[in-house]
């Protein structure tokens, strides 16, 4: 199995002879409004290019799309993946939003969905902080995690863009994943944040799940996430887990 680090959440997998693309932002550097943040920065988001070529990233078997905010799921994804590939999301909302641009094969993940052999299973979140839900929860929406799994094949979690909620540990419970993904950025607008996990969820993952490895990311990617490539791995360093950890750059791929 290989995973292709994009850039932010989008990750490409390779599992099972197919090609899995998972939470496509594939507009250019600076191609939309930033995210007022905790520091008043006004950069434009994405902060950095494609480092894997745009055409590399557009033959996928199947899209994973966790929640539809714009650096999960942006313009260009909409506008460039081909109509008929299938779509997996977290429910009808997004399914309607996504079959909208002319998708034709859009799949709500209530239950179980089987591709090619590889099962897709959602599991919970929640996009923020019970505080960040409570000031600007409307504007976060739902979001969801996805476990991919195929006989022979290492079983891969996705915990999407989620605070360490009691749905982290009861998916790790239920799973047993090999491979743990966690969006580690924290996430702040204004004031408001965290949304996401930051590097002590890291250690704590780590605690809870020490069999796996983790692929921490969702970094250095939007004008709101503070938290960077080195403070995660200065972290788990610090905590004798830099052998079970993986901060991969733009790019990188991983082979399990």
């Amino acid at each position: 199995m290989e995973m292709t680090h994009v850039r932010n959440a989008t990750a490409v997998l390779r599992v099972g002879g197919k090609t899995v693309l998972v939470d496509p932002m594939l507009g250019a550097r600076g191609s939309r409004d930033g995210v007022p943040n905790s520091k008043g920065g006004t950069e434009r988001n994405p902060l950095v290019d494609l480092v894997v070529p745009l055409a590399d990233l557009l033959s996928p078997d199947v899209v994973v799309v966790t929640h539809t905010h714009s650096d999960h799921w942006d313009a260009a994804a909409a506008a460039l993946l081909p109509r008929g590939v299938p779509v997996l999301v977290q429910h009808a909302a997004d399914a309607g939003a996504v079959a909208k641009e002319g998708f034709t094969d859009v799949r709500v993940l209530d239950e179980p969905v089987t591709v090619d052999g590889t099962v897709f299973t959602r599991t919970g979140g929640r996009h923020g902080s019970e505080e960040a839900m409570e000031a600007i929860g409307e504007e976060l929406g739902q979001v969801m995690g996805v476990v991919v799994s195929h006989p022979g094949e290492p079983v891969v979690y996705f915990a999407g863009d989620t605070v360490l909620t009691d749905d982290v540990p009861a998916a790790l419970e239920r799973h047993d994943p090999d491979i743990v993904v966690l969006n580690t950025g924290e996430g702040w607008i204004g004031s408001v944040g965290p949304l996401i996990m930051g590097a002590r969820d890291v250690v704590e993952v780590h605690r809870l799940a020490p069999r796996a490895r983790i692929v921490a990311v969702h970094l250095e990617a939007l004008n709101h996430c503070p938290v960077t490539r080195a403070e995660v791995r200065s972290l788990v360093a610090a905590h004798g887990i830099a052998d079970r950890v993986l901060v991969p750059e733009d790019g990188e791929v991983l082979a399990f």
